[in-house]
């Protein structure tokens, strides 16, 4: 069958699945969904599904894998690596409608919520047990905790409390099989293989998730958080090694460079100084007692660091105040750039410095301006490279640039992705982090799930023939990557 009498074909089976209002086909109702915040690249789907039970989950799949039509799964839309780009000939499938909490379980600590429940509204429905769930990505109002489990999201207190792998305990998911597995458990391990740990991360390639158990932890007593401003980069990359090297796990650690401080400023006022090089947000929480010694002896690291100036918050308003302006570094960068490309990168914590040196140096041969905001404490990057796409060859130009920091990340110890995920953004990286056996041994997890590659496919994990072609133009040491694989 050609496209024309696939789409008839699979709107016929799907339309005894599932009700009128849950199956979109016309373009202007497809159009919203062409992509996701990776928003230079669109695709239109051949349709949508937003189902509203698990039951017609496992119809839909069963539908598309019967018509061997590519599934790509979505949630809020608010992923920055194109992991929700639509395929050509694809099916969109929106968890959206699955947006009931089920249950908040204030004596175990947990909830269990469907997948399209946003991450904010859980903390929302565990606040009158003094209760929260712990990730917090800045875009925590929209985004959902299916898309969460996908990307494997953090958050600015990820450092203290973890990603979504480390508060999630179970999952419920159906294959493209329609098959319906629960992975995880609420006691301590769970029998056999720890699939739970390969499911998130995922990026939607393996299954759909349709219910997710959540730990909660209770609500600290009292916060404060102290902003520290440095005259250099390289005291404020020490400060943060010193920090850890004392013991110290802030509930918060993030760094801003100069740029980004005079980019959020003028937008938000959170009282940043704006002559600092760098500056440090550190956050403690806990009891009074807890957070009064943690405070004094972060206080005292920073001092020693260099710190020429530090604030500590005196009042909840005034924490949220000094915390806004990190969180609005993104709308900031909208607010002076027609255009942004966010970076998402890992480093070891002690090359902090080195690597925002380096930045301002791509910075000259790009002659393109880069506001560098990250969690510093566990060393996960969020360059964002202003760029005007109007421009004839910026968005390839803002591209290369954030393809040098994420080579620059692995050169260095870390990774080509912290909490935004692969998708089709970093697909080249990928051939640059990781060899052909490794990839090899990603399909095969891939395969095991999913045999006919019908899930989000070419996300993720990159061909090898890709991977080769992106290799005779990268030489490394005078050698070729993937030297045995032909080219194109």
């Amino acid at each position: 069958m050609d496209s024309v009498q696939t789409r008839a074909a699979m709107l016929a089976a799907l339309r005894k699945h599932l009700p009128a209002h849950c199956i979109l086909s016309d373009a202007e109702d497809t159009r919203p969904y062409e992509c996701d915040a990776l928003s230079t690249h669109k695709q239109l789907p051949l349709l949508v599904v937003l189902p509203e039970n698990e039951a017609q989950i496992v119809a839909i799949l069963q539908v598309c894998r019967n018509f061997e039509v590519p599934v790509v799964p979505r949630g809020a839309g608010t992923g920055l690596s194109g992991g929700a780009t639509p395929i050509q000939d694809g099916v969109v499938l929106s968890t959206a409608k699955l947006n009931k909490i089920l249950e908040v379980n204030p004596y175990a600590r947990t909830a269990k919520v469907q997948p399209g429940v946003r991450n904010l509204a859980i903390s929302d429905a565990a606040a009158h047990a003094g209760l929260y769930y712990a990730p917090d990505p800045s875009s925590q109002l929209a985004c959902t905790i299916g898309g969460n489990v996908a990307e494997n999201a953090g958050g600015v207190h990820c450092l203290k409390y973890g990603l979504t792998i480390h508060n999630v305990l179970s999952l419920r998911i159906v294959t493209i099989d329609g098959e319906v597995l629960e992975l995880g458990s609420q006691a301590l391990d769970a029998p056999g293989l720890d699939l739970l740990a390969v499911f998130i991360g995922s990026e939607g390639m393996l299954g759909i998730v349709t219910e997710v158990t959540v730990k909660l932890i209770p609500k600290a007593q009292t916060a404060q958080v102290i902003i520290a401003s440095f005259s250099e980069l390289e005291q404020a990359g020490h400060a943060v090694a010193q920090i850890i090297a004392e013991g110290i796990i802030p509930a918060g650690l993030e760094m801003m460079d100069q740029t980004s401080i005079r980019m959020v400023e003028p937008f938000v006022h959170a009282g940043y100084n704006t002559d600092a090089a760098a500056i440090l947000l550190c956050e403690s929480d806990g009891n009074a007692e807890e957070v009064a010694e943690e405070i004094a002896r972060m206080s005292a690291v920073l001092k020693a660091a260099g710190a020429s100036n530090l604030t500590v918050s005196f009042s909840e308003e005034q924490r949220q105040q000094l915390w806004s302006g990190r969180k609005n570094a993104f709308p900031a960068a909208g607010r002076i750039s027609p255009d942004y490309y966010c970076v998402d990168g890992t480093i070891p914590r002690k090359h902090l410095a080195q690597v925002l040196n380096a930045i301002r140096q791509m910075e000259l041969r790009y002659q393109m301006v880069c506001a560098n905001v990250f969690h510093a404490g566990d060393g996960n990057l969020h360059p964002l490279i202003l760029f005007d796409a109007n421009q004839p060859g910026a968005l390839e130009k803002a591209e290369a640039f954030g393809n040098d920091i994420l080579e620059l990340c692995v050169q260095l110890g870390g990774s080509i992705t912290g909490e935004h995920g692969v998708g089709i953004e970093k697909l080249n990286a990928m051939c640059v982090q990781f060899n052909a056996e490794e990839l090899l041994s990603f399909f095969g997890v891939k395969h095991a799930f999913d045999p006919l590659n019908l899930l989000n496919p070419s996300k993720a994990i990159p061909s090898l023939n890709r991977c080769a072609e992106f290799g005779r133009m990268q030489v490394s040491q005078g050698k070729i990557g993937f030297p045995d694989l032909s080219r194109f």
